[in-house]
This record gives C-alpha cells, structure tokens and sequence, in this order.
C-alpha cells in the first residue's frame, strides 16, 4: 500500500471529521450476540433457521430474534440475518414469509448472494436493508457498482480483496464495504468450495460445510505413499486472517463495517477479539496521530486464536507460508471458565456460573469490557450455600468465588491451561 493511501484521512463532508467503522460480530446464539453486543460490537449477524450458510450454528427462532433485537437496542447496535444461501428450486417456497418475519423481529439487514432473494427482500420487506453477501466474490469496481444501481447500500466483498482494490472501488463507488478483519479463510476462492458437497453429500453452498480442507490425509503419487510412517497427515487449510495491526489501514482506505467470522465459535472467542478491536478502534480515534498498537491487545488476540493467523490478501498474495500444511500448532494457553453474574463488594465474593473445571490454587483472569483484566488464583470457593469446595466439577453450576478487585457481571473467567 502507497505512503500517499497510508496517510490519506477519510472525511465526512458535513462533519469533516473521519468517520469511525462499524465493527460488525458473529453472533451463533443468543447468548453469543448478548456477549458480543456487551463487549462492544456497533452491529451482529446471526442466522435464522432457513436461508443460512452455517447450518451446524444453533440459528435463531423469530422469538429469538425479537430477545436478541431489543437486548442490541439497549445499546445502540443492530442485528443482522444472514440468508446468503444459493438458493434451489426446493428452496423457494416459504422465502417471502420468512423476510416478512424478519421484517417483523425488527432486524435491520440481510445478507443474500442470491438475486431471488435479494429481488424478494426488496419487494416484500421494504424496511430491510439488503446487505450483498461475499457469496457473490465480489473484486472490482463494476461489480460493486452494478449492485448500487440495483439499490443495494452495502457490498460484502470477496475475501480476497486486497487494499488497493478496496482503494479503488471506494474511489468510483460511494457506497458501504464491509470486509472481513479477522477469523477463518476459506483455503478454497471464497465459499466456492465442493469438497464437502463430493465427500459428505453437505453442501457448502447451502450451509452444510464439513471443512473437509481441514481433514487429515496421506499423499500418494501415483500409487506411491509420499507419507512417511512418522509424518503428520496432510491438510489444506489456511491460516486465521488478523488486522489488528492494521487498524489505521483499514480506517484510511475507506472500509465501513469491519466483520469478524466466527458464527461457530465460542462466546469467550467472540467476546474476547470484539473486545481487542473495540479498544483498538476507540483508541484510533481519540487520538489518530498518536495512536499506537498496544502489546496486551495482541496477547490477547493469541489467547482467543485457534490457528496461526496472517493478513490474508489485505497486503499481498497469500503464500505457502501462509497455509497449514501439518499437525495446527494450538496457540490458545487458556480456555473460557466461568461467567460472572453477580459481585458483592461487602464480601469481596463474585457469583459464578462455572463453564470449564478448575480448581483451588489454580491461576485465572478476569477480563470484563474496555479492556478491565487482572490475574490472580483461585483462593476460595464455595457453592451458594457455603459450603467449600475445592474444585469446580459441574458446568452451569453457580458458584462463590472471592475476587482480588470488583467484577461485573458478565465478566468472564479464564483458566491457564499450561
């Protein structure tokens, strides 16, 4: 990227000052999109029960919805319903009720590749936006701009885009790009991957994706094992994408809504890298020219990371570097314990309701919003009776746990696990 494009500041032409992104978080459930929301996502996106591409997610019902919308209201955030499937004939049946319903939760958006669906949403439930998903792999200028013509206000673009392609198209198109910043990469182009559809019969296009790049295999040449006895099997899987040290980068060229990929993964996942990139981004912005990337933000990156991570196509073409090719090198030294519910600052004592084992003498954090976090051991405990105990043994038990500082609830518990 230029020296000129690094220090170009993106103005708003009545408020001329920059304009700060949307950070935009994964949400598989309703408790993942309260945590996500309190740990400072702008917006969430979840998926319904039909329509979507994560399948295997707990999905939403349109009760659910309706809690998740009026629990996002409280703080100012949006929910958004991804229905990025391509759709089958079989499939048609039932897709304008279901936008109305929608409509009637009081979602905001939908995320849709296919133009059915697209055509539908717009004609039958006017108040949602139609956000273009990055089902449609969506490179250039053109593209972007056909799909203003056809009233979309938002393009997903391809994840592999790179900054100067995004520069570009935001210099022809006035128009919303939200982009993904960080989680998972497709070792295929984008979603357009049939492994799983010829392995499994789940098709990936329609939410059944099995990750088969992920699987481990042994390599033949002709009938040859290339495989030794002591290799590790093969994968084909791609490293994490990561921009958290990139966030000026991101502001500069443009990007309106920064999305993170993980309807999948865990609520200590989701709150965890939201947290990191909302500190980051308010920090920018208090203070653009002297913002700088704070280490503790990168630790605790690592401590929510399931994979290597690299910058995807942001800066270059990924390389053979920048896949995994062996045995994933697990780097997260800790795991989701316990979620805080309640602190009485009379006894020093937080209640908990536990979600992995842990036990006295073991050392844990507490990490709460804004970036609140200290370390120390579990000294006491005891179940809501009184009685002590010396090891959490039951998930969703409550317990009493005596803190070194105040906790709030929601706060969330780590354990080290080596």
């Amino acid at each position: 990227m230029s020296t000129a494009m690094k220090r170009a500041r993106r103005y708003n032409g009545k408020r001329n000052r920059l304009e700060r992104p949307e950070l935009l978080a994964p949400a598989g459930n309703l408790e993942k999109l309260k945590f996500a929301v309190h740990y400072g996502a702008d917006a969430v996106y979840i998926g319904g029960q039909q329509y979507g591409l994560r399948s295997n997610a707990d999905n939403f019902s349109f009760e659910e919805m309706k809690e998740g919308v009026e629990f996002a209201k409280r703080y100012g955030a949006k929910v958004f319903v991804a229905t990025n499937i391509y759709a089958h004939n079989e499939d048609l049946a039932g897709i304008e009720d279901y936008l109305r319903n929608l409509e009637a939760a009081g979602i905001a958006a939908i995320i849709a590749a296919d133009p059915i669906i697209i055509e539908t949403a717009q004609r039958v439930a006017p108040k949602l936006e139609v956000h273009l998903s990055t089902q449609q792999s969506v490179l250039n200028w053109k593209t972007v701009q056909f799909w203003k013509e056809e009233g979309l206000p938002r393009v997903v673009l391809a994840r592999e885009t790179s900054f100067e392609e995004i520069e570009e198209i935001k210099q022809h198109v006035d128009i919303e790009i939200e982009a993904f910043i960080h989680g998972a990469m497709c070792s295929s182009f984008s979603g357009r991957c049939v492994l799983s559809n010829h392995f499994t019969d789940r098709d990936s296009n329609r939410g059944g994706c099995c990750q088969s790049c992920r699987w481990k295999y042994d390599l033949f040449l002709e009938d040859a094992p290339v495989n030794k006895p002591e290799d590790d099997p093969f994968t084909m899987g791609s490293k994490d994408l990561c921009m958290i040290e990139h966030i000026p980068d991101l502001i500069d060229v443009g990007i309106d809504s920064f999305k993170i990929e993980g309807r999948m993964k865990s609520i200590h996942y989701v709150a965890t890298v939201v947290n990191v990139y909302r500190q980051a981004i308010d920090a920018y912005f208090a203070d653009p020219d002297h913002y700088e990337l704070k280490p503790e933000w990168l630790e605790e990156i690592q401590k929510a990371a399931n994979r290597p991570l690299n910058t995807g196509f942001f800066l270059d073409v990924p390389g053979a570097e920048d896949h995994i090719y062996a045995e994933e090198q697990k780097p997260v030294p800790y795991d989701f314990a316990a979620v805080v519910h309640d602190y009485d600052p009379a006894t020093g004592f937080a209640t908990i309701e536990q979600r992995s084992h842990f036990k006295l003498g073991q050392e844990i954090e507490f990490v709460g919003p804004g970036g609140r976090f200290f370390k120390q051991a579990v000294t006491e405990l005891t179940d809501l009776d009184g009685n002590a105990l010396d090891v959490a043994r039951h998930p969703l038990q409550k317990l009493r746990i005596r803190t070194l500082q105040p906790v709030e609830p929601m706060d969330m518990m780590r354990k080290k696990i080596r």
